[in-house]
């Protein structure tokens, strides 16, 4: 177990025995198993209940970051409600490594849980209307799961309309 890992969990534990109506707890994963589709095939868990954590960079001087949290289910909208937020003309998905850099954890493993307080977290609404969720661990090894409230009682967050929309359907066979 690394250290934003050990980070999570204390986080988490110290969450849910505040308010315990939050239900949330760490599980282990296999982290070859980690990435989302992978993840809910694996161990009964669906798309609606995923919610991912992307960081997107605003292409500015200097540049701005922001976390994002999203159904799996849906697309962040990048291009349209993340760049006028961010008041950029362009802005795209953060590189692996960058993600690293910036929190910490691995693509696959990346929570909002225990971010730095200087990067702004966004949270698509939809999120919010699940009974439970299911979050990056802080490392591939395990995931958080818990009522989406825990999201809320993180500092820095931001509940976002339309942050994510559906994806389009795909076209006729």
């Amino acid at each position: 177990m690394d250290a934003t890992e050990a980070d999570v969990r204390r986080i988490v534990a110290q969450l849910g025995s505040n308010d315990p109506s939050l239900d949330v707890d760490v599980i282990d994963c296999d982290p070859e198993l980690a990435d989302t589709a992978q993840f809910v095939e694996a161990y009964g868990y669906t798309l609606d209940q995923s919610a991912n954590t992307l960081v997107v960079i605003g292409k500015s001087d200097p540049p701005v970051y922001v976390a994002c949290v999203v159904l799996a289910s849906t697309r962040l909208d990048v291009n349209k409600v993340v760049r006028r937020k961010l008041g950029v003309k362009k802005c795209s998905f953060a590189g692996s490594d960058v993600t690293e850099a910036l929190t910490g954890m691995k693509v696959g493993g990346v929570t909002p849980i225990g971010l730095s307080e200087h990067m702004p977290l966004w949270v698509d609404r939809r999120v919010m209307e699940c009974e439970r969720i299911v979050l990056g661990g802080g490392s591939r090894s395990c995931k958080v799961i818990g009522a989406p409230q825990i999201l809320t009682s993180l500092p820095h967050v931001e509940v976002v309309e339309d942050l994510a929309k559906e994806p389009p359907e795909a076209p006729p066979a």
